[in-house]
């Protein structure tokens, strides 16, 4: 159904009056029936001018059913309902009394009132309203079911084709007009997302609604802690946040429905369409439905390479990263236990060996230090991969441990960490970035300008002052030039998006890691902002140690040794290894950057005396 919201002058009435009919001898019907005229208005044609108001048609299908003595007329009357389908409460109306046997007789200004689309009205003209011993007029049309036989109702045909093309050439236009103010960034809602208000000096500007803002960064923060959907809803919930709808209301802004339960009673659907919308990154999305057709009107979510995104078009709630992680976060959203339990870690364990996800394991009877993590290789098939699992406990216990050193190194020790992640990738001075960028730019003018000495020399080839023999040889020189120029600018470019990014990349982590200098513990948020996986590789249980090591290297990756309490028979100990790969800089040898911290300071020590 496609309703005018915006038009409030005017309201649907799908029977509006019974006009009395004029007392006649000779009737055209019988006058214990009724005679529709039907009059239907859409946006579209409100525009053609007054001859399609409302008032216009009642008038001519009043003074068409009296002049030819139509008894008892009734108007049936769909105001601000398009003709591309026939769910309207009018027509719907009409079609009732018609099939209950009041109606002997419709009439409306022309063929297009009744509808716009041609198998649909075809199918009601031909099959329909002749199997109710109904008679159909179409004034202007002069078209009239009482004579098979005339020209004008084999024109009919031809009629409702064009009147199906106007809606389809309309729909072509609005789509047009819409995709280029798309293309611009401009926003096609007129629904304002929760979080943003229209701005007072541009009514296409959103601006942050400061107060629904906090809601929005308080979910997204609670899914980095690891909570789905229907545990942020709950809390919500519990915490009497008004929801969206709820809040709009409150404010005098328009919605989309009605709050029907609790104005503090949080969906979870409400909660992931908050956490997957990409207008929250300061960026407008077009184009996130579609439909099939004009005449199936289900809007279909489009893919994300169908839509087009426009960044920086509003200020940002939520910046990219986070969004990004908790898109992660998303895609490896995990069920609860049959117990109801959930655990932080979920989502972030990985198998050593085989690469299975860990499968978080508790019973009800369980106690927190019994809950475990069991490789899910191992648990499908046995021959994958071998017994191995880790206590919840215990995990949590050694990433913080490494994480707390990590923190600590990088809060106090920045310079260093920025110099041995330069070294570990390659990474190049802000000099020499600069230089890059300038020998692209130079490769880059050199291409253009070959380009110009090519259609010169073609030029003088063609007006006689060069030689064919020359024009071959410089052309060749030019096309051999142009190539190893094009190669080598794509290699720069390579190189400075690297470069650019892997800078980013450190400054971004580094701003992380001091947003969480002051955390006292391992929590669901710090653990998701901070750490892109964690590995686990089987217990070990080594024939001579004394149970001494606890952190340890190898090629740049996190090893950490869990004790395993002394037997009564026995001094050995299991030594458990975990690799944690953080976001933006991946694995973090603390004791390799603390020798290099070493190192560096000592040479630094000894310039100085020297």
């Amino acid at each position: 159904m496609n309703k005018l919201s915006d038009r409030n002058d005017k309201v649907t009435n799908p029977v509006s009056m019974t006009v009395a009919a004029e007392k006649e001898e000779n009737v055209n019907t019988a006058t214990n029936k009724i005679t529709a005229l039907y009059c239907r208005l859409s946006q579209e044609d409100e525009r053609l001018g007054e001859s399609m108001s409302i008032q216009n048609q009642k008038e001519m299908l009043l003074n068409y059913a009296k002049e030819n003595r139509f008894s008892n007329p009734v108007f049936y009357v769909d105001d601000g309902y398009t003709g591309t389908n026939f769910d309207r409460p009018g027509f719907q109306q009409m079609l009732s009394d018609m099939q209950n046997g009041k109606i002997s007789a419709l009439v409306t200004k022309d063929l297009s009132r009744l509808g716009r689309d041609s198998t649909m009205v075809g199918y009601y003209q031909k099959y329909v309203f002749p199997q109710l011993e109904v008679r159909y007029i179409a004034v202007n049309d002069n078209y009239d079911s009482a004579n098979p036989g005339s020209t004008d109702n084999d024109m009919a045909l031809f009629k409702n084709l064009f009147n199906e093309f106007y809606p389809l050439d309309t729909s072509r236009k609005i789509r047009a007009v819409n995709r280029m103010k798309g293309e611009s960034g401009k926003t096609l809602t007129t629904i304002i997302p929760y979080g943003y208000i229209k701005d007072p000096e541009d009514p296409n500007h959103w601006i942050v609604d400061e107060e629904a803002a906090e809601v929005i960064k308080h979910i997204f923060k609670l899914c980095l802690e690891g909570r789905g959907p229907s545990q942020i809803a709950n809390q919500l919930t519990a915490e009497k946040i008004l929801n969206p709808t709820a809040y709009k209301i409150s404010k005098g802004l328009p919605v989309h429905n009605a709050v029907k339960d609790s104005p503090f009673k949080w969906n979870k659907n409400t909660v992931v369409h908050i956490l997957e919308r990409r207008d929250y990154t300061g960026c407008t999305v077009a184009f996130k439905t579609y439909t099939n057709s004009l005449w199936d009107k289900k809007q279909r979510r489009n893919p994300l390479e169908n839509q087009i995104i426009t960044p920086g078009t509003h200020e940002a709630i939520i910046d990219q990263d986070t969004f990004d992680k908790v898109q992660i976060i998303r895609e490896k959203r995990h069920r609860k236990t049959k117990t109801g339990k959930s655990h932080m870690f979920s989502g972030l364990l990985y198998c050593y060996d085989c690469g299975s996800n860990m499968y978080y394991c508790t019973a009800n009877n369980f106690e927190s230090k019994q809950d475990f993590f069991e490789c899910s290789g191992h648990h499908k098939d046995h021959q994958k991969c071998k017994t191995h699992f880790i206590r919840a406990e215990i995990l949590e216990s050694l990433v913080w441990r490494h994480l707390k050193e990590v923190i600590s190194y990088v809060y106090y020790h920045e310079a260093f960490f920025r110099e041995y992640m330069k070294q570990a990738n390659e990474i190049v001075s802000k000099q020499e970035l600069k230089v890059m960028q300038k020998h692209l730019a130079q490769t880059e003018a050199r291409i253009s300008e070959i380009d110009r000495l090519y259609i010169k020399t073609y030029e003088d080839n063609a007006n006689g002052k060069l030689s064919d023999k020359r024009f071959q040889m410089l052309s060749e020189q030019y096309d051999s030039e142009q190539e190893d120029l094009k190669a080598k600018a794509i290699q720069l470019k390579k190189r400075i998006e690297t470069q650019e990014q892997n800078t980013e990349s450190v400054d971004k982590f580094v701003s992380l890691i001091k947003a969480h200098f002051e955390d006292d513990g391992l929590n669901g948020y710090n653990l998701h902002e901070l750490i892109q996986g964690i590995y686990i590789e089987n217990a070990d249980v080594p024939n001579d140690t004394d149970g001494n090591i606890e952190i340890d290297d190898d090629d740049g990756e996190c090893i950490i040794y869990s004790k395993k309490p002394k037997l009564s028979t026995s001094k050995k100990y299991r030594i458990r290894k975990i690799h944690i790969k953080y976001d933006f800089v991946g694995f973090i040898p603390v004791n390799k950057l603390l020798q290099y911290a070493e190192e560096s300071k000592n040479a630094q020590d000894k310039e100085i005396s020297a």
